[in-house]
């Protein structure tokens, strides 16, 4: 039996935008890891932990990693793991709570992230920031906070 694609005229308007969150998302994301990889190494899952990260002063709880990021706590637990093989983080047991460890990026990974970053951006420029003016980033910003304040719901 064959199988056709459903018309945005075909689906309700909820559908229409929902499938296009996921469908842009989807795109991005690929395009972004596409970069990464090719460029640094460094899949988008990495460059994520690292984001979190970079935008610290201090070491972090490990688990907070696993609060943060659109990854799970053992995901986040293999990410750190290949990123201190390759240098970019330090762990070091917390001094507030013995039972945990902090993560920090290292120099080597800062310099790696702020590189891996312009790629972002780079890649990212032609498809998204260049593409969408500041209403349309305002727009998506207030989506974004209304899906995040309801996502336990």
């Amino acid at each position: 039996m064959a199988t056709r694609k459903l018309t945005p005229a075909e689906m309700s308007e909820a559908d229409h935008a929902f499938y296009g969150l996921v469908w842009a998302g989807t795109v991005l994301i690929e395009r972004v890891d596409r970069a990464l990889t090719k460029a640094h190494d460094l899949p988008v899952s990495w460059f994520e932990v690292m984001l979190w990260l970079a935008g610290r002063d201090e070491p972090v709880a490990a688990s907070v990693l696993g609060n943060s990021t659109m990854l799970s706590r053992s995901q986040v637990s293999r990410v750190l793991d290949a990123l201190q093989a390759r240098g970019l983080v330090s762990r070091t047991p917390s001094a507030r709570d013995a039972r945990s460890v902090e993560v920090a990026l290292t120099p080597e990974g800062r310099a790696v992230f702020e590189e891996a970053d312009a790629t972002r951006r780079a890649c990212l420029a032609p498809v998204f920031t260049d593409v969408l003016d500041r209403e349309d980033m305002e727009a998506l910003g207030a989506v974004w906070r209304k899906l995040k304040a309801h996502k336990d719901s």
